[in-house]
């Protein structure tokens, strides 16, 4: 049986602020701290070759293109994916998802479907709060350092290196690393009838396979962008 719209509405806000509103303090640190990381490491490299003014390019492939994306799927397949498996495999142990079916709601619709929904924007929404948190700080740090580059000048490389297959990939792919981490952990916490003491064993190899699946859909939106 379908669930009626009003039961639904709550669980998705819920997954939603789970996914991606709760996370926002952890990311902004993250933010923070890969600005920092990836101008430190080639504002020096970049000096000594006089290209200091590709800093904005730079930024531009290591965070929006790769690191950004991938890193705020890690986090998320770490915090909330781990969490989706540990809840509903403890349901799923201790017989609940068989009282949801027996009440007459369907479980797919009443506990997948807006974890998959809120984990998909949960990704989308951090990742772009993960990237503008981390080029801002990327050119703090580069003006602490002293670099001879004005704001206008860091921005506009970065402006003059996006474009549009940028914006769309980064939405494409993010959503599928959401859609996906979600798809993987539920299904290991649902799959089959578990005893409590093997849920913590099943979290971890869902989000070692959520992993793999990471790095194989961002190698394949590697290959869209080399091909396009």
């Amino acid at each position: 049986m379908n669930v009626a719209p009003n039961v639904l509405r709550p669980r998705f806000r819920q997954e939603v602020a789970r996914s991606g509103v709760a996370l926002l303090p952890m990311f902004g640190f993250v933010a923070l701290g890969l600005g920092f990381l990836v101008v430190g490491q080639t504002v020096a490299a970049l000096a000594k070759v006089g290209a200091i003014r590709y800093l904005g390019t730079t930024m531009v492939i290591v965070v929006v293109r790769e690191l950004g994306p991938l890193l705020a799927a890690m986090l998320v397949l770490a915090r909330v994916g781990t969490a989706n498996v540990i809840e509903l495999g403890t349901a799923r142990a201790l017989g609940e998802v068989e009282a949801l079916e027996a009440l007459g709601i369907d479980p797919v619709h009443y506990l997948i479907v807006p974890r998959v929904v809120g984990m998909a924007l949960g990704v989308f929404s951090l990742t772009v709060y993960l990237i503008l948190g981390a080029l801002g700080s990327g050119y703090l740090f580069a003006f602490l350092q002293d670099v001879p580059l004005t704001p206008g000048d860091y921005f506009r490389q970065i402006t003059e290196a996006l474009s549009w297959l940028d914006f769309a990939l980064l939405a494409l792919k993010t959503v599928a690393f959401g859609f996906f981490i979600a798809i993987v952990t539920c299904y290991h916490g649902l799959a089959q009838p578990l005893r409590l003491e093997e849920v913590s064993r099943v979290a971890v190899r869902a989000v070692t396979q959520g992993v793999v699946v990471c790095v194989f859909i961002d190698a394949l939106f590697i290959l869209l962008y080399l091909l396009a």
